[in-house]
């Protein structure tokens, strides 16, 4: 089953109530929170305060990506907040592990990232305790990149994995999806779509939400 999970980073955060419910209204499964420090990305976003009112604002879970340093020190407060599922980034990650445990036992569903330059082996260890890898395919940092086609091979790599090791876990892909790049990233094997711009960026959310999923359902049959 393909899932939509828009990004708020690029709705307006003026009408953020009135944006999550036109994702929900498109057929969104979840909504992707931006989380961004200054530090480990080259901007700075929201925290948990923004999750909280998030979470007054829809029944969607909340897919909160933590592109920060020393994750383990806010993960409480993201789970306190409201965040269903927290990732965190393998780079940025001492004990891994330990990490991904700190979320699990804060009722949130666990979940590795890793960069566009990051191989697939570097998480290995991780993919039986983890419920969702997300493939960066942009640089993170900044909505509206382009696409790198190049990190399709690590979802390709996933998936094989997956199979050979009788895993669970699904694959998630954020940074370029649009119209243009879906199907290429549906085909390859990505499950969880993450849009921004492709979203909120224009025009009417709910109707550029239903185009995205109708392109991936799409895809998805063809791959039958």
């Amino acid at each position: 089953m393909i899932q939509l999970a828009p990004s708020i980073l690029s709705a307006d955060f003026a009408r953020l109530g009135e944006h999550a419910r036109a994702a929900e209204e498109g057929g969104a499964s979840l909504l992707h929170v931006d989380v961004m420090d200054g530090h480990f990305v080259p901007n700075i976003t929201l925290g948990p305060p923004v999750v909280a009112s998030l979470r007054r604002a829809t029944r969607l879970p909340l897919d909160c990506h933590l592109m920060i340093e020393d994750p383990d020190q806010y993960i409480p407060a993201f789970a306190e907040a409201g965040a269903d599922w927290i990732s965190v980034h393998q780079e940025a990650c001492r004990h891994l592990n330990r990490t991904l445990e700190l979320i699990r036992s804060h009722g949130a569903r666990p979940g590795v990232v890793i960069n566009p330059a990051t191989p697939v082996e570097f998480i290995s260890e991780v993919l039986g305790i983890v419920d969702y890898v997300l493939v960066m395919s942009v640089n993170p940092g900044f909505g509206g990149q382009k696409f790198i086609a190049s990190t399709l091979h690590k979802v390709r790599a996933l998936v094989e994995l997956r199979s050979a090791r009788r895993l669970q876990f699904r694959i998630e892909m954020d940074g370029g999806i649009s119209a243009e790049t879906v199907v290429a990233a549906v085909t390859a094997g990505v499950e969880i779509l993450v849009a921004g711009n492709a979203v909120f960026g224009h025009g009417d959310p709910a109707a550029n939400a239903r185009e995205l999923l109708k392109l991936a359902t799409e895809a998805t049959w063809q791959k039958v």
